[in-house]
């Protein structure tokens, strides 16, 4: 159940599309919300009181157990990266890269994600 996914987000100033996912209402602070984006599950975490970057997307479909579960998982801080904590297994995801940091061999995808207004934006290509 080691299976690796190998998408790679795109840079965010190589954008060229923007979509819109859902607004800014429908986040939840320090939690994950799941958003449907091009026929793949979306995670977005808010995280409102982080230095730095406080939005992230990432896949929401988690690796080792096969579920789509990772927008339900914890969020925390290890070692000065954010992460999500799986809900079943309990592996811990880079929400910035998508990296494992139990299984370097798994890794989630991520996408470009900002905020437009109230509007929530995917970058899709």
């Amino acid at each position: 159940m080691s299976h690796s996914n190998t998408q790679r987000a795109v840079p965010f100033e190589n954008v060229d599309v923007w979509q819109s996912v859902c607004s800014q209402q429908d986040l939840v602070n320090d939690s994950g919300v799941v958003v449907w984006l091009d026929g793949a599950q979306v995670a977005l975490f808010y995280l409102p009181a982080a230095e730095g970057k406080t939005l992230y997307a990432i896949d929401n479909h988690d690796p080792q157990s096969g579920a789509n579960v990772i927008g339900r998982g914890l969020v925390g801080n290890i070692k000065g990266d954010m992460v999500v904590a799986s809900p079943i297994y309990k592996q811990h995801f880079r929400l910035e890269d998508g990296s494992c940091l139990e299984y370097p061999q798994q890794r989630l995808r991520v996408w470009p994600v900002r905020l437009n207004g109230e509007s929530v934006e995917v970058g899709v290509a």
